[in-house]
């Protein structure tokens, strides 16, 4: 059954009328009609029941019938800390991180970040609302303004303790994952294409993080950021988990 991301202004009980990309993409990429069932989901998390009512080129208008009680995230909370990758890694990180079912996407300027400076914010977003419908996630990440390395643990939002992954060293994985069994969240701090240099690794340990190996072949950054997420939702998340089967109609039909 298809999703769709709203305001949660925007949900209330009888009619919803979407209109520009979410009107065309239920249209036009799931050619959904009159009389199709979808999940209506808003940025507060609450879901509601839905039934299309009225198709049309630039409109579409959903009846509102209940509210659900989904529950497709991981009991886990991670954070990634993305160090800045350039061109279109950073998308494909945020991509399959939503996926993937991380919490929050931090983005981070690193000394040897080739990307100090970007205004694309709102695209990384937008991808993150599309791999959380695709997906089937009740929620979708958040994603915050790219701040520098120093801030992470002075500024504003420090974070707490967690892994940081170096291609220079460090304990086993399997031995860092038993550290974190039972937790509820876990932040992952991962590297650039330069990887992180030793000063920023001593910061990271000194603030209570755990630097941590994926092994003796050095990963491009993208590699390495996925893997990494991957593996800490298997063994401390949800990865794996049987979910039951869906249409395999977009629409239900």
């Amino acid at each position: 059954m298809p999703r769709i991301f709203v305001l949660d202004s925007e949900v209330h009980p009888g009619t919803l009328t979407l209109t520009n990309e979410k009107a065309r993409y239920l249209a036009t990429v799931l050619r959904c009609r009159e009389g199709d069932a979808l999940t209506v989901k808003d940025n507060k998390g609450g879901s509601y029941a839905g039934t299309i009512i009225v198709v049309g080129k630039k409109e579409v208008t959903i009846e509102i019938r209940q509210r659900q009680e989904l529950d497709t995230e991981s009991p886990l909370g991670i954070t990634l800390l993305q160090s800045m990758l350039k061109g279109e890694k950073m998308d494909f990180v945020i991509q399959k991180a939503t996926e993937l079912g991380v919490r929050e996407i931090r983005p981070v300027i690193t000394g040897r970040s080739q990307v100090p400076k970007t205004r694309k914010l709102p695209r990384w977003r937008k991808i993150a609302e599309e791999a959380a419908r695709q997906s089937g996630r009740d929620t979708i990440p958040e994603i915050i303004e790219p701040e520098d390395f120093h801030s992470l643990f002075s500024g504003k939002s420090p974070v707490p303790g967690g892994i940081v992954f170096w291609e220079k060293g460090g304990e086993p994985l399997p031995d860092v994952l038993e550290k974190f069994r039972g937790a509820s969240a876990i932040s992952l701090l991962t590297g650039p294409e330069g990887g992180f240099s030793e000063t920023e690794i001593a910061q990271a340990c000194k603030k209570g993080f755990v630097t941590a190996t994926l092994g003796k072949r050095i990963l491009r950054a993208e590699t390495a950021a996925i893997t990494a997420v991957s593996i800490v939702q298997f063994a401390l998340g949800d990865l794996g988990t049987i979910t039951p089967p869906c249409s395999s109609s977009p629409c239900g039909r």
